[in-house]
C-alpha cells in the first residue's frame, strides 16, 4: 500500500483501490475500487430520519428538532493520523516533506480519526476513525457520546451518499423493512432489492429500514462497467437504508410527486434506530424500549470492503 501525505488529502492506493481523505471535510472524499468511484460527498454522522406520522403525531420532532441541524451542520474538530501504530503530531507541510523516502509511504495499516462536535445545546463529541489494511478493507469504529439535556435521537449512524443509483443490493438479515418494534415477522435470510424502492405513503417519512443485518452489497454499473462495495458487520449486526433521498430531502415533501428526480444513492449504516410506534398517530410515544436516549453513549463498527 503507499500513502501520499499532501495539504488537504491522504490518499492510500493499493492494487484495486484509491482512497482519499479529506482534512477540511472531515471523511473519505473518494473511494474509487476497480476504477469506479463509489462517493458522492464525504460520509458525516447522521441524526434525523423523514418523520414518520407517528412521529408528528405524538410531537417528536418539535421535541427533538435540534438533530436536524446537526444532521445538516456537523463539523470536524480535529484529525489524528496512525500509521502502522505511530501517532503524527504534524501532518501538513512543510512536516509531510520530511515522510518522502520513508516507511510511512509504504504502510501497512493507516488509521484517520475525525472529531466531530454537534451543534446541538448541549453539544456533544462523535469520533469516527478509518482502520485501512494492505487489502483495502476499511474498518470504521464510530462513538456517540451521550450528554444529559440531549434529546431523544431518531437515529443514530453514517450516511454515505454514492454519485448514482445503484442498480440493486443484496442483504443478509430479516426480510421486508424492519425497525426495532416490527421486525417479530422478519424472517432471517439473504435477500435481493432491485433498484431503491421508497413505500409509497402518501406523505413521504423514513422507510426502508433493516435491522440486524449482517452484510449489505451494493451493485453498481456505468458505462458498461460493474462494480460492487459491501459493508460488513463487525462484532454486532447494524442497521441500513439505502434510498434514493435524505431524511431532509424526505422531510420537505408533502407528497411523493414532490421528491426530486432520483439521482444519487443514500446509504445510512446505523448504530441505532428508533422504533417507529403505531399505537396510534394521535399522541401516543413510542415504547421507552425502542426510544434512543441523548444522554447515553452509543459505539458500533462496521468494515467497508472492497
Amino acid at each position: 500500500m503507499r500513502c501520499v501525505l499532501s495539504d488537504v488529502f491522504l490518499g492510500l492506493h493499493g492494487d484495486r483501490f484509491e482512497y482519499l481523505f479529506s482534512y477540511d471535510h472531515g471523511g473519505p472524499e473518494s473511494i474509487v475500487i476497480d476504477h469506479m468511484q463509489w462517493l458522492y460527498r464525504s460520509p458525516k454522522p447522521t441524526y434525523w430520519r423523514g418523520t414518520t406520522c407517528n412521529d408528528r403525531g405524538n410531537g417528536f420532532g418539535q421535541r427533538s428538532h435540534m438533530w436536524v441541524g446537526a444532521d445538516l451542520f456537523t463539523g470536524v474538530d480535529s484529525i489524528q493520523i496512525i500509521i502502522d501504530g505511530q501517532e503524527l503530531p504534524q501532518y501538513i507541510a512543510p512536516y509531510n516533506n520530511t515522510f518522502r523516502g520513508t516507511a510511512y509511504e509504504t504502510p501497512k495499516v493507516v488509521c484517520i480519526k475525525y472529531t466531530y462536535t454537534t451543534c446541538t445545546n448541549p453539544s456533544t463529541k462523535v469520533e469516527v476513525s478509518y482502520t485501512i489494511t494492505e487489502d483495502g478493507n476499511m474498518t470504521v469504529d464510530v462513538h456517540y457520546h451521550g450528554k444529559e439535556g440531549l434529546p431523544e435521537l431518531p437515529l443514530f449512524g453514517i450516511r454515505f451518499i454514492l454519485p448514482r443509483p445503484v442498480e440493486s443490493f443484496i442483504y443478509k438479515g430479516l426480510s421486508g423493512e424492519t425497525y426495532p418494534d416490527r421486525r417479530m415477522g422478519g424472517i432471517p435470510g439473504t435477500y435481493k432489492v432491485e433498484g431503491l424502492p421508497m413505500t409509497p405513503y402518501l406523505v413521504p417519512q423514513d422507510c426502508g429500514m433493516h435491522i440486524k443485518t449482517e452484510y449489505v452489497t451494493l451493485r453498481q454499473e456505468f458505462q458498461e462497467r460493474k462494480g460492487t462495495l459491501t459493508f460488513a458487520m463487525k462484532g454486532q449486526p447494524f442497521a441500513f437504508s439505502a434510498l434514493p433521498y435524505t431524511a431532509l430531502e424526505i422531510e420537505n415533501a408533502t407528497h411523493q410527486e414532490e421528491l426530486p428526480p432520483v439521482r444519487r444513492t443514500v446509504l445510512n449504516i446505523l448504530g441505532a434506530v428508533r422504533g417507529v410506534g403505531g399505537i396510534d398517530s394521535w399522541g401516543s410515544d413510542v415504547e421507552e424500549d425502542f426510544r434512543i436516549p441523548g444522554n447515553k453513549d452509543i459505539q458500533y463498527s462496521f468494515v467497508i470492503k472492497p
